[in-house]
């Protein structure tokens, strides 16, 4: 299953993670050396939620963005109580 969202098209990006040492010259050092650059993933913050779609209630991975910005309904909450506790 791809790490994509079908609302937003989030999906997995590649970067890097740069490591430095040093003092920065501001307080009084020679200033911050890179000593390495290493690939890294960023990924997507997928959540695996409820949602009406086409009028039925299925569960998809969505982002969280999707699930913020209001792009998927959620099914209303049933008021259900068994028979013998009323």
């Amino acid at each position: 299953m791809p790490r994509v969202c079908p609302f937003t098209g989030k999906k997995t990006r590649s970067g890097r993670q740069i490591t430095r040492r040093g003092k920065a010259k501001y307080l009084g050092g020679v200033g911050r050396k890179v000593t390495g650059k290493t690939k890294r993933k960023f990924k997507a913050n997928m959540q695996r939620v409820r949602a009406v779609i086409d009028g039925k209630v299925t569960r998809i991975n969505v982002s969280a963005k999707a699930i913020h910005t209001g792009l998927i309904t959620k099914p209303v909450k049933r008021n259900y109580q068994p028979e013998g506790e009323k």
